[in-house]
Order: structure tokens, then sequence, then C-alpha cells
């Protein structure tokens, strides 16, 4: 943490840095004054009553959001459609060679990649208006011809999705970070007072109910003290958890052959490979959310009214026993799929070879592959139980202690310290960078 904070002042001291990081806040505050605009053609209160009752999906997409989503601002879709996008994109990248060539083709291919992520975005944009306006189409108001209404709704939420997408790039080029990784982080942050406020509302909730039963007010108010904080000590125990496995890394040695090249010698050095723990990061439980919560939002849309038992089960899911195990299992599955198209041991060996390297006690080829890619795959069983555990824990404890929006508080604090994690590596690496400039100068 002290790290953290004497990165950020050296890179305040920086003309070049400081004008990144500045440009960054300014981005970000543009996104939170846009979160505060409503949506034309709708009934606040009345939108708001509708989609509180879809349950976990309407929750996600308002924490996501920042706010956006129950407040019915034209940022209510928030990134999630470019957060789908891009899973979808990268899940036809495995199944389309030219896609996955595409993806290797240095800058030019990154940014046509980008481009098709982006205009994916745009359609499933526009999509999820339309279902989220069909769905709320009671919430309307009488002004204009309901077509033309409609039509507009649909136009401002596309359009505000659109300007996001659009301000993540601009940091992406201008700042520094990850532009929509910044965007999910400044959504939850907004989002976190609002938690803390309903984990002291059940502190007092609990306070009340013991002193009505104990006739002492004195010892309901110290249990309510109590468990507010444990619940804050249990946070910042689970915040220093994340971190710690989200920096660790195993580390593979690799011993470089000397080489005799005219009357200098090359290599001979020792280095090693690392490979981190948890090195899918938050992406696996985006891919388990994003995948589990389909049958919802469409049941929830297009057949809200229908009495059939599947329609029902569907709609009620995302309380049912079986979601939480059907989330362990996603997990699970996309923390080794994620894992398999990232992470790539047959490039690894063949660079060693290359390179006069090899792993000591591993012959070279095939061997050292088959060594890399078990070391990999222990470590995506670390990874997958990790995640799982932060996942579920949290969401267990909110369904059974009624927490409310504290269910996605190991979400939450996954994705904070993963993006907080990369903007200072991406801090100190600006540092390094300049540091070497001026020693070269």
């Amino acid at each position: 943490m002290r790290g953290m904070f004497d990165s950020l002042i050296k890179a305040f001291s920086l003309p070049e840095l400081r004008k990144k990081i500045l440009f960054t806040i300014l981005i970000l505050g543009l996104y939170q004054i846009g979160g505060l605009i409503p949506a034309p053609g709708i009934d606040r209160a009345a939108f708001t009553n509708l989609v509180k009752n879809w349950g976990q999906l309407g929750g996600l997409m308002d924490i996501i959001s920042g706010g956006g989503f129950y407040s019915a601002t034209i940022f209510a879709l928030g990134i999630t459609p470019y957060i789908n996008a891009s899973i979808i994109i990268q899940l036809l990248t495995v199944v389309f060679p030219q896609l996955e060539q595409l993806s290797k083709d240095g800058e030019a291919g990154r940014k046509k990649m980008q481009k098709i992520t982006r205009y994916s975005a745009i359609g499933l944009a526009f999509l999820q208006s339309c279902g989220i306006m069909w769905s709320t189409r009671t919430a309307m108001v009488n002004v204009l011809p309901k077509p033309l209404n409609a039509a507009l709704i649909v136009l401002a939420f596309t359009a505000g999705t659109c300007f996001i997408v659009w301000l993540g790039e601009r940091i992406n080029e201008f700042g520094i970070g990850n532009g929509v990784s910044l965007i999910i982080f400044a959504g939850i942050v907004t989002r976190t007072p609002a938690m803390v406020k309903q984990a002291y509302e059940f502190c007092s909730g609990l306070s009340g109910k013991l002193s009505a039963k104990t006739n002492s007010s004195i010892l309901g108010i110290s249990i309510g003290v109590l468990a507010f904080v444990a619940i804050s000590a249990v946070t910042i125990g689970l915040i220093i958890f994340v971190l710690y496995v989200q920096n660790a890394e195993r580390r593979i040695n690799v011993q470089y052959s000397k080489k005799t090249i005219g009357r200098k010698s090359y290599g001979g050095q020792s280095s090693y490979i690392p490979i981190k723990v948890n090195q899918s990061g938050v992406m696996p439980v985006i891919f388990a959310m994003s995948i589990l919560s389909l049958p919802n939002f469409i049941f929830t849309l297009f057949l809200q009214k229908s009495d059939s038992v599947f329609a029902t089960w569907c709609r009620d899911f995302g309380t049912s026993p079986w979601y939480y195990v059907a989330e362990f299992f996603c997990i699970i599955l996309f923390t080794f799929f994620y894992s398999l198209i990232q992470f790539n041991p047959l490039e690894i060996a063949n660079s060693i070879q290359k390179n006069g390297g090899f792993i000591p006690g591993i012959r070279p080829g095939r061997p050292t592959k088959d060594f890399i890619l078990g070391t990999a795959n222990r470590l995506n069983w670390v990874d997958a139980l990790f995640l799982a555990f932060i996942v579920l824990v949290p969401t267990l404890i909110s369904s059974l202690l009624d927490l409310g929006m504290v269910w996605f508080a190991g979400t939450s604090v996954l994705i904070l310290t993963g993006v907080a994690n990369d903007l200072v590596v991406q801090i100190e690496s600006q540092l390094v960078t300049r540091n070497y400039r001026g020693f070269l100068d």
C-alpha cells in the first residue's frame, strides 16, 4: 500500500504522467456527470420499481452502471454491452481461425479487433435497449406518441453506451490504465457507500431486535457495534487476501547456456518464468455471471407475465440454490477456458529453446511444454477455487442474512483490487521508462 502511494507521488512530480493522470480523472468525472442525466420519455419512479423486481440481474446492472440503471439515466446500460461483446469476440476467436490470426497480427490486428468489438457492443446495446424498453413500457410517459417515445428511449440508452465506450478509448489513448476497467472501477466505487449503508442498517436492525428481546438497549447497541466492526474487519481481511493472491506467482527457474562468439561469452545466467496464480483476473467471474443471467434476462424481458413452470423457474433462477452450484462450476470452467486462450505453453517452450535455455531437470521441447502446462493447470485449480470462494461466500451470506447488495462484495473487491493493481503497474512502468530516458539523456 505504501509503495502504491509512493508511486502516485512520484508520478505527479513528472509533467507527462501528471497530464495523463489528470486527463483520466477528468474523463471519469465526465462519466459521473453523465450518469446524473435522466433518460427522456421515462417515469423514473415507475421504471425503478419495475427493474428492482428483476432481482440480482437488476442489481448487477445497477452496480456496473454506477447507479444509472435504477435511476433511469442515459448511462443506464453502463459498459455492460461492451463487456458482453468482448466476451463473445473472445469466444469466437477460439472458433474462427481468421479472428485468432487477426488477434496475433500486432498493432494493426489489435485495432481491427477493437473495431469489431466496438461495433458489436453498439449492436448489443441497441438490442438490450429494445428489450428493456419493451419490458418497462408501462413506465413510459404519455407526452409523445408511444412509437416515437420508445424510439427516443432506445436511442438514449444506446447513445449513452456509445459515449461510455468512447470515454474508455480516450483513456486508453491519452490517459493511463485500461479505460473500460477504470469506468467499471468508478461505477463500483460510487455504489460502495450504498453497500456500507446497507451493512450499517443491518447492524442497526440487529441491535434493535436484541434490545427488544433482552430489554437492554446497551446490550443491543453493543452487539450491533460489534457486528459492524466484524463486517468491516472481514472486508479488510478479504481485500488483503485478494491482493496477496493477485500478486502471487509461481516462478519456474530457467538456466541459459553460455555461448562464445569470438572472444566474448554470452549467456550462462539464470532466470525464471513468472506464472501468476490469478492469471485470469476477474474475467471467469464476469463470464459466469453473464452466462447465468442470460435466461433470467430473456424471460424477465419478454415472458414476464408467463405463468408456466419453466418461465417462473428461469425468472427465479438467480435466487435458487442451483444458481450457486451452477456459478461454482461455471467459474471453474471459465478459469480453465480463459487460461487456454490466453496462455500458450508451446510458445514459451519454443522461446526458451531458441534462446539456448532449459528448465533444470526437464528436457527441452515437448517435456518443457508439458511441464509448463502441468504447472499452469495446477495453478488454475487454485485460481478457480479462489475465485469461487471470493464470489460465493459473500453471496451466500447476503442471501442468508438478507443484506441486499452485499452479495456483490466479493466480485467488487476482485474488480477494485485488480484495476488498482494494474494501474499501479502501469504507473511504475512509466516511471521506469522515464528514469531510463533520463539516464540516456
